[in-house]
């Protein structure tokens, strides 16, 4: 009696899973549609997309309810034929459907087959808590069943690993690599079958060009500027926009009390950054296009000086016969801003640069693959509505002038911009960078001459130094006493 008491008092604990789902449909909208009559400017001006509009929509539209008898659903069936008749097929939908598009059947596929395709769990026991399903699982556990990793044996041959120096940036390093790839590309010009697509196995050399600078191409900045649109400046079109390649972008110049701002806005956040924000370094331009093709075709020629034409005064869209100038009339087109910049002139020819191919048909090139450097990288966007008012208006509560069109006037550089033209030829990053440089390298030596000069006090000559970039360097010390000539460095070729 005890015992069958005992059994019957007993709880069992048992858990159970529902997987229940709440339907969640919105309810459909109360009054019918009501068309507004909106100016259309365009997802560029930034007006529809602010979170803004939909509030200000709904605040400016009231609810115009008017009840009639036709509940705002006027039906006329008097244009239906056979309706009266007791023929409703007119208002009816067809028996035979008409034959659905191939492009439209996979707007009809069963909403099963949408989304991630659903792994099936079998093999996975029931109420599983602490344990994902997934088919890799699975698959892994019926490949360790089935077969032992242990008895794998890999026969692919070892490959070779190549040891590489504890110094990758030093000199010696450096001469060794460039030297070692001017002897390969010798050997695979010598035999082209040899050359092979790093990735693409299947594809030949066909033709070999050296890539060589266009040095008679550079600008006054040493450099050119790559910049991307992040929306399209044009409205949209089935035909390309030749206007884009011709049009000006000028930069926006600041107002004193904006430098002002930036700069304490600059010295607070370098004073604490955990609690002041960094500075706005966005740069503002303003997009000037031309009104027709015509002219940015023009535009064009008057930069190319293989067209025999381009010194013409016709291809210019207005010529004063008073100052015997011509100019192309461009308009204000909108703002823009930055929103990323990066790059600079030490680093122009580190990540990107522009290559050209030329066939040496024009007589300025021969045939090779010409380089330039990107000396700045930027992506653009129409300027903010805040911002546009902050030019407008500026700081200061005047209000500014903003152009509506530039005449843009095509003539040749001037001696001074020439000259420093000229000076990127013989020195690639700058006459002030490589003065930078040398001053660097004089530094490293001195330094090393004075450390020689504190280990040696009566020897004349230090002893020889490893060589740094096929150089050796000696130094010679002198005293006091004798001439002013001090610390004087020897340098020798190797």
């Amino acid at each position: 009696m005890a015992s069958s008491a005992f059994s019957a008092s007993r709880i069992v604990h048992q858990e159970y899973i529902a997987r229940i789902r709440y339907s969640n449909v919105l309810p459909p909208p109360p009054n019918p549609p009501k068309l507004l009559d909106i100016p259309n400017t365009g997802l560029a001006s930034g007006q529809y997309t602010t979170p803004g509009f939909a509030t200000r929509l709904a605040r400016d539209q009231p609810l115009n309810i008017e009840a009639d008898a036709e509940l705002g659903m006027p039906l006329d069936l008097v244009g239906m034929p056979g309706i009266f008749d007791g023929d409703e097929s007119s208002i009816q939908a067809p028996l035979h459907p008409p034959q659905l598009h191939p492009h439209d059947r996979a707007l009809l596929r069963p909403l099963a087959t949408l989304g991630k395709p659903k792994f099936s769990d079998t093999g996975v026991s029931f109420l599983r808590r602490t344990e994902y399903i997934s088919s890799g699982f699975t698959s892994k556990a019926r490949m360790e069943g089935t077969t032992s990793a242990k008895g794998l044996v890999d026969t692919r041959k070892p490959k070779l690993v190549q040891n590489l120096p504890a110094d990758r940036e030093s000199p010696a390093y450096i001469k060794a690599q460039v030297e070692k790839g001017f002897e390969t590309a010798a050997t695979n010009l010598k035999d082209r079958t040899r050359v092979r697509h790093p990735t693409k196995r299947n594809v030949q050399l066909v033709d070999a060009v050296p890539l060589i600078p266009d040095l008679d191409a550079f600008p006054d900045a040493g450099g050119y500027v790559l910049l991307k649109f992040l929306t399209n400046p044009v409205p949209p079109s089935s035909t390309y926009d030749a206007r884009v390649e011709s049009s000006v972008l000028r930069p926006a110049d600041p107002t004193e009390a904006e430098i002002e701002m930036k700069e304490a806005a600059r010295q607070a956040y370098e004073l604490d950054p955990h609690n002041n924000p960094a500075p706005d370094e966005k740069i503002q331009y303003e997009m000037f296009m031309p009104d027709t093709v015509t002219d940015a075709k023009n535009i064009k020629r008057k930069f190319d000086v293989l067209d025999p034409e381009h010194d013409d005064r016709d291809l210019y869209s207005q010529f004063d016969e008073e100052t015997g100038k011509g100019a192309f009339r461009l308009k204000r087109l909108r703002g823009y801003e930055t929103v990323q910049t990066s790059g600079g002139t030490d680093d122009k020819y580190d990540e990107y640069v522009v290559i050209a191919m030329h066939d040496g048909t024009d007589g300025l090139h021969q045939k090779a693959a010409h380089y330039y450097p990107v000396v700045q990288r930027s992506s653009i966007r129409p300027q903010r509505t805040k911002n546009i008012q902050k030019m407008r208006h500026n700081i200061s509560g005047e209000e500014e002038e903003v152009l509506d069109m530039v005449d843009l006037s095509i003539v040749d550089p001037s001696a001074e911009t020439k000259q420093v033209m000229e000076g990127f030829k013989t020195w690639p990053y700058g006459e002030n960078h490589e003065d930078d440089a040398e001053r660097e390298a004089a530094e490293v030596e001195e330094a090393l001459s004075e450390a020689d000069a504190e280990g040696e006090d009566d020897d004349l000559n230090s002893p020889v130094r490893p060589s740094l970039g096929g150089k050796t360097i000696a130094s010679r010390v002198q005293s006091d006493e004798e001439d002013d000539d001090d610390n004087e460095s020897l340098h020798s070729e190797d």
